[in-house]
């Protein structure tokens, strides 16, 4: 080892290598871009801004992103360099505020319009489209007719994304080129295969769904006797089941429904399609629509993914 050392010190070996008397040695070779599979989530999708973050403050480039749903929208503000505006907009948020931004529609395909959300993403990105990007995006939603995955990756991208996040039931769905999409979260929670199809050679998943249901058990369970809610006891009356769970309501009933499909559906799309490395932030006890949680939810993912930097920059290295 020493002889080699010396040996490669010699000039005459330096300059047949194109390196001059004193020049310094060559630059280790760059590290692999990741690509990165945003998933679906609602009110906890706001952890991947604190995932972007870390990955910035740590100097790993991100060379591609698919997302998702709500990870369709930060993904898209992030490469539009709209990241700081959205993060601010999400901070923001109170119970109020998000009140006041829906738009109720009872007589249309979704309690919310959305067109007040649209709004305010029209403000700061009116006009930006895929083309206008400098790393590839993939905006994956459904369609509602066929049940067809769709990637969008070129054209508008307020569009795409106002599309990739349209839950079925509370906002409607939008009409792109003939077909009426939904959220991509039916069909492809985590995007893993979007960035496999773009031969992306370090995939990183960031799963927001992962310590939801833990195994999800099957139970051998009596069903009992029946309880409808409209033979609760009145005052001084006694019955030997009252019910303990709080009321979900229609939406409720609509957002926790969609949720179990999310998590069952990643599930089998992971198993299937791996990635080559998954953070997941617990995110749990953050409910889907506590959108003024925003604060919490940035803070958990950038935990998890500075608590895997190390792991990450390996991976980088070998697949460099």
């Amino acid at each position: 080892m020493l002889e080699w050392a010396s040996f490669a010190s010699r000039s005459d070996v330096r300059e047949a290598n194109g390196l001059s008397e004193g020049a310094a040695d060559p630059k280790p070779p760059k590290k692999t871009g990741i690509s990165l599979a945003l998933g679906g989530g609602c009110a906890r999708g706001w952890a991947h801004i604190g995932v972007l973050r870390a990955l910035d403050e740590a100097g790993i480039e991100v060379s591609m992103i698919a997302g998702t749903s709500i990870g369709a929208l930060v993904g898209g503000c992030y490469l539009s360099g709209k990241l700081d505006e959205l993060e601010e907009f999400a901070r923001s948020l109170t119970k109020r505020r998000i009140f006041g931004l829906l738009d109720l529609n009872l007589r249309g395909s979704g309690l919310f319009g959305g067109m007040k959300l649209d709004a305010r993403l029209r403000e700061h990105m009116t006009g930006i489209r895929f083309e206008d990007l400098p790393k590839p995006f993939v905006a994956v939603a459904s369609e509602i007719r066929t049940g067809h995955e769709i990637w969008l990756s070129n054209g508008s991208l307020i569009t795409a994304m106002r599309a990739s996040y349209a839950l079925p039931g509370v906002f409607e769905p939008v009409t792109c080129n003939g077909r009426v999409l939904v959220d991509g979260a039916l069909v492809n929670p985590v995007p893993v295969s979007v960035c496999r199809a773009y031969e992306q050679p370090l995939v990183v998943a960031v799963n927001l769904h992962y310590d939801l249901f833990g195994r999800a058990a099957v139970i051998k369970h009596s069903a009992g006797e029946l309880f409808v809610e409209s033979d609760a006891p009145r005052a001084g009356q006694f019955t030997s089941q009252p019910p303990h769970q709080t009321r979900l309501g229609i939406t409720g009933v609509m957002v926790e429904a969609f949720n179990i499909i999310q998590d069952r559906i990643s599930r089998a799309r992971l198993a299937g399609d791996p990635p080559d490395m998954s953070l997941q932030p617990k995110l749990s006890h953050i409910g889907l629509t506590e959108f003024h949680r925003a604060d919490e939810a940035i803070r958990l993912g950038y935990q998890a993914t500075m608590s895997q930097i190390g792991e990450l920059t390996r991976l980088q290295s070998v697949l460099a």
